[in-house]
């Protein structure tokens, strides 16, 4: 970290509200976040809108939401006595022109040593949601400039207690993000930022210190566009700025545990993990920037994957190949599972070898899905079986 901000207010007296926000705000540029504004800890205002979703049981298998719920009513419940917090943005990479090609990748193609070289060769593409093509994964990376960050505010307020969050604490980050002027809510319910779009991370470093506030976002520059809403492959928003977790590609790629509903499996396409699309057509994103962290950029993982790989590796491989990327989450079965479904949409006869062999698969759900894609595959008219 450059350390000019820290090393400046040692000279005057940065304890005060406005004082301490200033170099709060110039630490977090120099630490790479690409957007900062702070917002009173409050009730959000967005809370009996969310009750009133995990009421009606639009968070699917995410029970620990409801376990929590009482948590989310204010941050006291995620630092005791904090007064203000702190929200941070910081970009990944919007790559609008079109996906990485799948034989550029790292993982384009199973190495020799693993699987059966009579399965190993069809490359068939599946795409990763954009947050997840980068090199690392960003609990890790904010998680650690958000230490950075703390540490400097304590170089001049010692005595203050801050806790820093990254999407796993029972905080409303898109409320308090508003509350701080970092943007409104899309129909799609992202946080839109109107000059950089939605392409990027939410942190929140929370303080037991009053600090200078910044104005909320309180309009909508959305208008009359409905595109993230006509064009969700799943039709998941049951209307403007609510979404049924329980039909979005996101969540049943990576959230979902169990078999996926066959009445959705086609409309998942090609996406491997997450899902971009309402994102991708949001006019507001065609002004995002690049990501100035190199980590967020397509690198280790990239934005398209050979859809094989993952019903050709065991669990040992896969922790070694993807256990710190965002990729771990949903398990080396439940990317097989959905690389299963990746497959059997794809419609490519090459894929029978690899899908025939996965009906060995120690996991019910991959054999599953395997089963069906096989069956997919044979109902387009490619008769895949002998």
């Amino acid at each position: 970290m450059n350390q000019t901000a820290a090393t400046e207010a040692e000279g005057r007296d940065d304890s005060s509200a406005s004082g301490l926000s200033h170099l709060i705000k110039t630490a977090a540029q120099e630490l790479g976040w690409d957007l900062v504004g702070i917002a009173p800890a409050v009730t959000p205002e967005g809370l009996h809108r969310f009750l009133d979703w995990l009421e009606r049981d639009y968070a699917g298998e995410m029970h620990y939401m409801s376990r929590r719920a009482e948590a989310y009513s204010h941050p006291k419940h995620v630092l005791a006595g904090v007064r203000s917090v702190v929200m941070l943005g910081m970009h990944y990479a919007p790559e609008v022109t079109g996906q990485q090609p799948p034989e550029t990748s790292v993982e384009s193609a199973v190495p020799a040593a693993v699987g059966d070289p009579a399965v190993a060769s069809a490359i068939v593409p599946a795409r990763v949601a954009r947050y997840a093509s980068g090199s690392a994964d960003y609990h890790d990376m904010l998680r650690e400039r958000l230490r950075q960050l703390a540490t400097a505010v304590k170089r001049v307020a010692p005595t203050c207690k801050t806790r820093g969050v990254v999407d796993t604490a029972p905080l409303l980050e898109r409320d308090f993000a508003r509350l701080a002027g970092l943007g409104w809510f899309g129909k799609n319910t992202m946080l839109i930022n109107r000059r950089r779009g939605s392409w990027f991370f939410l942190a929140a470093l929370l303080i037991d210190q009053e600090l200078a506030y910044d104005n909320p976002h309180t309009s909508s520059h959305c208008g009359t566009c409905t595109r993230c809403l006509e064009v969700c492959p799943t039709d998941a928003f049951v209307a403007p700025y609510v979404l049924d977790a329980r039909r979005c590609i996101s969540y049943l790629t990576i959230e979902h545990r169990g078999p996926i509903a066959v009445e959705l499996r086609p409309q998942m396409g090609d996406w491997l993990f997450g899902c971009d699309v309402c994102q991708e057509v949001c006019p507001w994103n065609r002004f995002a920037p690049p990501p100035t962290e190199p980590a967020f950029q397509p690198g280790l993982v990239g934005s398209a994957l050979d859809a094989t790989t993952f019903l050709q590796i065991d669990d040992e491989e896969f922790g070694r190949r993807f256990g710190h990327t965002p990729l771990a989450r949903p398990g080396r079965a439940g990317l097989a599972r959905n690389a299963a479904i990746v497959l059997g949409n794809s419609g490519q006869r090459a894929a029978v070898p690899v899908l025939t062999k996965a009906l060995e698969d120690s996991s019910e759900i991959v054999r599953e899905a395997a089963a069906w894609a096989l069956e997919r595959i044979r109902t387009n008219g490619l008769d895949p079986l002998p």
